[in-house]
């Protein structure tokens, strides 16, 4: 069953540029996909309609069980209850500890304190940081901050994580470990999708790529290749 679904979705910004056109695709539930292209291809203004920080211009889309084209503002944050997100530069509150930053996510819908404290140990555990719980992000290496910013985005159990260059800012092994993370989330039945210029990422862990250039998707492969120069 297809949980994400674009069909000849184009967007322009503001100034007249073509950020995507035309794009059609399907992603099954729990898969994990790989976005790549160069720079300025459309990657991030792809994952952005996703979570309905952009709007569709033209065409149509459905994440989960909702089409992005007909999504009211109001209820943006119902579809973000599906879609975990994780940044490049993580996102993290600076004066909320790596408890108060996950437990966060949950409070912001309404969970109750006890359950709350269940899945903020459970998503630590996960990502093997229950001895942080305590630590400010300041506190907390790049890798560390990422691995909180991961379990945060999992906090509420999406059926969909988007991951934004998230080793973009790593060395070689926290970005391993971070891949290796992303992929016990996926094997628990959680969608990745993965924007990346991490060519030995994508070379090693071999799952499907979607290639876009110019704002059009020009290869996907299952079990695919970089193929850019670095």
């Amino acid at each position: 069953m297809s949980i994400i679904k674009l069909s000849n979705v184009s967007k322009k910004y503001s100034n007249g540029t073509t950020a995507l056109r035309n794009i059609s695709l399907e992603i099954e539930a729990g898969e994990f996909t790989y976005i790549v292209g160069p720079s300025g291809a459309g990657k991030s203004t792809f994952i952005k309609l996703l979570y309905r920080e952009l709007k569709i211009d033209r065409g149509s889309g459905q994440v989960a069980e909702y089409d992005l084209s007909k999504l009211k503002r109001r209820d943006v944050p119902m579809l973000r209850r599906s879609v975990g997100v994780v940044f490049q530069d993580y996102k993290l509150l600076p004066k909320k500890t790596v408890y108060e930053n996950i437990a966060y996510a949950m409070e912001v819908i309404g969970k109750r304190p006890r359950e709350i404290k269940k899945r903020v140990n459970e998503v630590l555990d996960l990502v093997g940081l229950k001895h942080k719980i305590r630590s400010f992000p300041n506190e907390l290496s790049g890798g560390e901050q990422q691995r909180v910013a991961i379990a945060r985005s999992i906090a509420n159990a999406p059926k969909v994580l988007i991951a934004d260059e998230p080793t973009g800012n790593l060395d070689p092994e926290n970005s391993w470990e971070i891949m290796n993370l992303l992929e016990k989330i996926n094997l628990q039945g959680t969608t990745i999708l993965m924007a990346t210029h991490n060519s030995q990422i994508v070379n090693t862990l071999k799952h499907r790529v979607i290639a876009i250039e110019n704002g059009r998707i020009v290869r996907d492969q299952e079990e695919g290749v970089y193929g850019y120069d670095d």
